[in-house]
């Protein structure tokens, strides 16, 4: 796998303090402190990672149900579409994926512009490792994920836009594999 940069490796590392073996942290109510959701944007959870299904999706317990949540926002390479070959960059971006949630328990936020569904009926959210890190826009800023509009004017559109950008310049991820 191909270094991730100077942001992303300071970023694993924040996130390897904050998601050790340190106590869950307590998540506001309205909004994780200090973060991009700092708006006035609303937390549910924590709930329990159940799996990874591949670098854009995962299984959580919410309520005593295993749902299947799709990041809004972001795009990961391909790795299970039946229809579709395995894409550059995929096995590594499910990797990652698999590797910061497993184990873990999530927030989830979800956004109107988006809804609460997609068309194959998976949960929409942005997803948060802690209060302070969201794992849709740290997989775009290591360079595991792509900004994606699926609906223009998503909350997080201009920070992925931003966070993309930033890969790209650092050669991050896919944008030098690929």
């Amino acid at each position: 796998m191909r270094a991730i940069g100077v942001v992303g490796a300071v970023t694993c590392a924040m996130l390897l303090v904050s998601c050790g073996s340190a106590p869950e942290p307590a998540v506001p109510s309205s909004s994780p402190a200090g973060s991009a959701a700092a708006g006035g944007a609303d937390l549910q959870g924590p709930y329990d990672v159940v799996s990874s299904v591949d670098g854009d999706t995962i299984r959580v317990m919410r309520d005593g149900e295993e749902i299947k949540v799709r990041f809004i926002g972001i795009d990961t390479p391909e790795t299970v579409a039946q229809d579709r070959p395995i894409e550059c960059f995929g096995p590594e971006a499910s990797a990652r994926t698999k590797e910061l949630v497993e184990g873990t328990r999530v927030w989830l936020e979800s956004d109107p512009v988006s809804g609460d569904t997609d068309k194959y009926g998976r949960t929409l959210a942005y997803v948060w490792l802690t209060p302070d890190v969201m794992l849709n826009e740290l997989l775009v800023r290591e360079g595991y994920a792509e900004e994606y509009t699926y609906q223009e004017g998503y909350r997080y559109q201009q920070l992925f836009r931003d966070a993309e950008r930033a890969a790209q310049a650092e050669g991050a991820g896919m944008w030098s594999a690929c």
